[in-house]
């Protein structure tokens, strides 16, 4: 018997009739990897500047993890 817990699948797919459980863990590194081959191509191919795709991603981190500054309230 393994010690290691059962994981929770997150996603079930079917490939040539075989269904197949994917766990979010699996899911995340598959999707690392995409994401990491078309970066490298998009830069290998000079459609991309790495050090612009760094910047662009700083400015959608600030935007999207804005803090709001808290509500003060009103007595």
């Amino acid at each position: 018997m393994s010690d290691k817990p059962k994981v929770k699948p997150t996603l079930k797919i079917v490939i040539d009739g075989k269904e197949r459980e994917i766990t979010f863990e699996e899911l995340t590194l598959s999707n690392n990897l995409a994401q990491e081959a078309l970066v490298n191509l998009l830069v290998e191919k000079k459609i991309i500047d790495p050090k612009e795709l760094m910047e662009y991603m700083q400015k959608i981190r600030k935007e999207r993890f804005r803090h709001e500054p808290p509500s003060q309230s009103v007595n």
